[in-house]
């Protein structure tokens, strides 16, 4: 059946797809609880008419903060049915965000997972002019719950009722708004994008195309469902019929893989490296032939050449890894891996080679939530995958167009209409020849692959009038294991400098090995020992890096770069600004300002 809005998805599930099928699943307790085909749109129905009576029409908005779970897809789908917006926001900004997310959205209804996030959206909405009303997913005393609705919605289902709620999904277009969701806002108040049903659903066909996956796979889904990301990929493997399994939470990721053994998952890079990083850590541990054989393995898998470019030779070599080595690695994900999906933000090329080597395929792709997100992915058929690229656009009725200055400009179906209350705005990023302006820089390889190689706004240009490009150096830093994050400075300056945050578990393994005495990270990164061995693996790093992108000298912190902390963003990305004010003083002592100040 034809597919152009949301909650056709869900009367595609119910036409197609046997009733009993167990569609989205999550734990309660130490249990898997399974919802079906049936549950799901009854759910969603019920929620519909409890909607209803409570008197919310097509153009209200409402707002939900929650880890992902079955009951976020149940209220999803009913609002979509009644033309309503969802305003899906991460549990883990600040309050001020919050306030300026409510009040601007003009949320009506607010509903939350758990009982920290109710007690603070709580004291939160005293401020919001709205007053919105808050519901809750767990059962909570003293708390609406969202099953009140929802039996509201059951009590009343009739004839009536189901008439109107079918004129309500006819007078329903395309390209109504669907969703408004507000930016992670890495540099400062975020902006409402506001996309239309068919901005996302465009793409579900587009992809179809493309990846083979149906209603006998399974996905393990973990990035939060309020990232456009995962929003894509969730409606997507709903319209393919696949299996969801949501995570318990962040601390139990690999545990769920290992118990829902998924045949495709989707992550942001850092997340991937943790997992590279863990798979090395354990190698490193391994004893005499052992040892040997891994790291043999592994350089194998570092040389990976697509379409058997490397020869019978090396794919023989390959082969063999596989069978001694590269098996466990697919036993840890569960045995039945067969995609890897990557999105956020770049991926270094030699993780997309070493999984593909071991016969899973990280397919890394590029957007934006102005697109809702997909411009480009690199695809299953290696022909139409190259590392250290996004891969070729998704559609044909997608546009690129590079700038004289390098920038990404696109036009297609996925494109957002405008920020919401904001065209001044919106015609910042949108010309008048309906251009959006991207704001990364990038290229197109062989005319075909999309590569990004920066942020247009990070790129800075040293006192001697060179250029330098951050996140390209970022990636090659982080590629050391003693690594976790780097910021590169040098704006104005005569040479380019870093700050970086040490992978601190794996610094503490070496400096147990070389039985070292300190207090705590702040006394262990001032060690002359650490300093130096920082020192040696930069120096090795800047061999890779032209001059003027070379390290000339670097600064260690004492704390893990984190969302909590404020250093990222929801979604993993580097909050420059925040950094740089944060750490002043360190950036002044890569510059020698602190000597020039007599400090």
């Amino acid at each position: 059946m034809e597919v152009t809005r949301f909650f056709d998805i869900l009367d595609k599930l119910k036409a197609e797809i046997p009733s009993k099928f167990d569609i989205l699943n999550a734990k309660e307790g130490n249990t898997w609880k399974h919802y079906s085909v049936e549950d799901f749109y009854n759910y969603a129905n019920w929620f519909s008419f409890g909607l209803m009576k409570m008197g919310l029409e097509k153009g209200d908005k409402i707002a939900t903060v929650s880890e992902n779970r079955p009951e976020w897809n149940f209220i999803d789908m009913g609002m979509s049915q009644l033309g309503i917006i969802h305003t899906p926001i991460y549990p883990t900004i600040s309050d001020d965000d919050y306030t300026h997310i409510l009040s601007h959205s003009e949320s009506k209804l607010i509903f939350v997972s758990n009982a920290s996030l109710y007690i603070r959206l709580t004291e939160i909405t005293k401020k919001i002019p709205q007053k919105p009303e808050i519901y809750t997913f767990d059962q909570l005393e003293g708390a609406k719950n969202w099953m009140e609705i929802t039996n509201l919605g059951k009590s009343s289902e009739d004839v009536y009722m189901r008439g109107k709620l079918t004129n309500i999904k006819n007078s329903i277009s395309k390209d109504d708004i669907a969703t408004i969701i507000y930016t992670s806002g890495t540099t400062g108040i975020s902006k409402g994008v506001m996309l239309t049903h068919w901005n996302f659903i465009y793409q579900l066909y587009q992809i179809k195309k493309k990846i083979n996956l149906n209603h006998e796979h399974t996905n393990f889904s973990f990035l939060p469902l309020c990232h456009v990301l995962e929003r894509i990929v969730n409606y997507t493997f709903l319209f393919l019929g696949l299996s969801i399994y949501y995570a318990e939470s962040s601390e139990k990721i690999a545990e769920n893989i290992k118990e829902v053994k998924p045949h495709v998952i989707v992550t942001v890079p850092r997340l991937l490296e943790r997992i590279y990083d863990k798979i090395v850590q354990k190698g490193k541990e391994l004893d005499g032939p052992k040892r040997n054989l891994f790291f043999w393995a592994l350089d194998l898998a570092l040389k990976y050449e697509l379409n058997g470019a490397n020869g019978v030779l090396y794919e023989t070599k390959l082969a063999l890894a596989n069978k001694l080595i590269f098996s466990k690695w697919r036993e840890a994900l569960g045995n039945r891996m067969q995609y890897i999906i990557s999105g956020g933000a770049a991926l270094q090329p030699r993780l997309a080679r070493v999984f593909w080597a071991a016969k899973v395929k990280v397919l890394e792709g590029y957007g934006l939530t102005e697109t809702a997100p997909v411009i480009s992915v690199n695809l299953p058929d290696p022909k139409d995958t190259m590392f250290g690229t996004a891969g070729p656009i998704l559609g044909i009725e997608q546009q690129v167009m590079i700038a004289e200055d390098g920038e990404i400009l696109f036009k297609g179906p996925n494109l957002m209409p405008g920020y919401y209350k904001s065209p001044e705005k919106t015609a910042e990023v949108i010309d008048s020849n309906g251009w959006f302006h991207t704001g990364d820089i990038g290229e197109l390889v062989d005319g075909k692959f999309l590569k990004i190689t920066d942020r247009k706004k990070e790129i800075f240009k040293l006192s001697t009038g060179k250029y330098v490009m951050p996140q390209l150096i970022e990636n090659v830093l982080k590629e050391s294991l003693f690594i976790e994050q780097a910021m590169v400075v040098g704006d104005n300056e005569k040479y380019t400098g870093a700050l970086v945050s040490p992978n601190f578990e794996y610094l503490h393994d070496w400096a147990s090995i070389k039985k070292l005495h300190y207090r705590d990270n702040r006394e262990l990164i001032s060690l002359p020992v650490v300093v130096e061995r920082f020192t040696e693996e930069i120096a090795e790093l800047n061999k890779r890096l032209g001059k003027t992108q070379q390290i000339k000298k670097f600064q260690l912190v004492c704390e893990q770069w984190t969302t909590d902390g404020g250093e990222l963003s929801p979604t993993l990305k580097l909050k420059r600004r925040f950094v740089a004010q944060k750490y002043a003083w360190r950036i002044d002592q890569v510059y020698d300002r602190h000597k020039e100040s007599g400090k």
